[in-house]
């Protein structure tokens, strides 16, 4: 249900690291958790995230939700389909709707955060 090649936070984010890049997005426990969403507010391209403080939110037909950066970097790149279409976080939460793209200032920053297993067991336990 996770993909094994993301690291994972407790806040329920996810990062894919490709080289120098770090892909950040929510989890489909998140996704799930929020319902159906309806607004993504996302940084800016050439903004600095640091590990940790939010990047940007999600809001839900239930609540507006912070999302944390779980590594830091400059972006690079934002989803614009989520602009049209925040809906997909719902349908597509580690594929196509991805959040934000960054150059990674830090990469061994990903290697404290949680593997699939570590973040399905810590899912299981919340609830």
């Amino acid at each position: 249900m996770y993909p094994e090649n993301f690291r994972y936070t407790k806040e329920h984010e996810w990062v894919l690291v490709e080289g120098e890049i770090g892909t950040i997005g929510i989890t489909d426990h998140a996704q799930h958790e929020l319902g159906d969403i309806v607004y993504v507010d996302l940084p800016k391209v050439g903004a600095h995230l640091e590990k940790g403080k939010t990047l940007g939110s999600v809001e839900s037909v239930k609540a507006v939700s912070d999302v944390y950066a779980p590594v830091s970097g400059e972006v690079t790149e934002i989803n614009g389909l989520l602009a049209d279409a925040p809906e997909k976080l719902n349908e597509d939460p580690h594929g196509a709707a991805w959040l934000v793209k960054l150059k990674l200032s830090a990469p061994a920053e990903a290697e404290n955060l949680m593997t699939a297993a570590e973040y399905q067991t810590y899912v299981g336990a919340e609830k």
